[in-house]
């Protein structure tokens, strides 16, 4: 059986040129910087050798490895696939590579995945769980950036929305309609994106001079299942409301076929509004009313203040604060009647 010849290595093509490892190196990342006459010779080792500089070794040097982890609370909720196609296209422009992770709602899973930054296997770590290692902002902050679900402690590099004025302008949009006793479905509390949109919906109900009743709130994790729990606990336990605001398209969803389990008509008994505009609040018959996020613009941000923040070092802090808008369809209407919006957009929230 013939072997197989041995792989060129950077030392091949200098000792076939006659010149230093250092000259071979120069010429490959700055070949402007070399003699033209040397610079001829070694590309044309190169090519005669057929020598592939190794790039992983090379950033290994550089204690770089041109990819960024993008980790999500759960790989399984549509809203971060469009997140993901705009940290993909901002990363891709800047030469790096994306992972995503799932945390799985696992706090040690999230430390798993911080510790790979910490070991340079990622050179960043854009964060959407809500939640940091309670050891890490006093032991050592490696590169993250946080987008949407920011965790309390910090500081860190931030891409948000104004989650409190979102959920407060479509709480306000069923008091419009009419709504007075208007159930919530929050995210995990005391999670700082959940509380702020649980905030708006107690914000909507005092500026409607609504007094706010704690029996109305349930708390829910992001989840199908938490929507549907939360209906069948608000029936249960005998809440009277004509609408539901969900801090979550998939807890809307999941709202809604419960509440029709339970013989009730969307939105002609219960008005239904969600937050996010996934492919849930299409999917669902009558479709959701809901609060739409630009999901790819806020990965394309993420993205660019991790490359920032991997230029300029752990001193860099930025915060962009992205616009939302109500978007109206069927599963909202005033109490006892049919939807007549077709969908629409209403304004857009001014970026504070």
């Amino acid at each position: 059986m013939p072997t197989r010849p041995p792989i060129p290595t950077i030392r091949t093509v200098a000792s076939r040129v006659g010149v230093s490892v250092a000259t071979v190196s120069r010429t490959l990342k700055n070949p402007d910087k070399v003699r033209p006459d040397t610079r001829d010779a070694v590309l044309r080792a190169v090519a005669d050798l057929g020598f592939v500089p190794n790039a992983q070794a090379r950033n290994f040097r550089r204690q770089a490895s041109d990819t960024v982890i993008l980790l999500v609370r759960d790989i399984g909720n549509p809203f971060y696939l469009d997140v993901y196609k705009g940290v993909e296209e901002a990363a891709s422009a800047a030469g790096y590579k994306v992972l995503m992770g799932d945390a799985r709602r696992d706090p040690a899973r999230v430390a798993l995945h911080v510790d790979m930054v910490r070991a340079r296997h990622a050179d960043g770590l854009i964060l959407m769980t809500g939640s940091l290692p309670p050891s890490l902002p006093g032991d050592f902050l490696p590169p993250i950036v946080a987008a949407l679900e920011y965790p309390a402690a910090g500081p860190l590099p931030l891409v948000r929305i104004d989650n409190a004025a979102a959920a407060e302008t479509a709480v306000s949009y069923l008091v419009g309609l009419g709504h007075r006793r208007i159930a919530h479905v929050s995210g995990p509390i005391p999670e700082v994106m959940s509380a702020a949109r649980a905030d708006g919906w107690r914000r909507a109900l005092e500026a409607a001079g609504e007094a706010v009743d704690p029996a109305l709130m349930v708390w829910g994790d992001f989840s199908l299942d938490a929507g549907r729990r939360a209906v069948d606990h608000l029936l249960d336990a005998g809440v009277r409301f004509t609408a539901l605001f969900a801090a979550n398209d998939e807890m809307a969803a999941g709202a809604l076929n419960a509440l029709r389990a339970r013989g009730l008509r969307v939105p002609e008994d219960v008005s239904v509004v969600g937050f996010d505009d996934t492919v849930f609040a299409t999917a669902v018959d009558p479709p959701l009313t809901t609060i739409r996020q630009p999901k790819r613009e806020i990965g394309a941000a993420a993205m660019r203040l991790m490359v920032q923040r991997l230029a300029e070092g752990p001193r860099f802090r930025a915060e962009v604060v992205v616009p939302t808008e109500l978007v109206i369809r069927r599963s909202a209407s005033p109490p006892g009647q049919p939807a007549r919006e077709a969908e629409r957009p209403a304004a857009a929230l001014a970026t504070p």
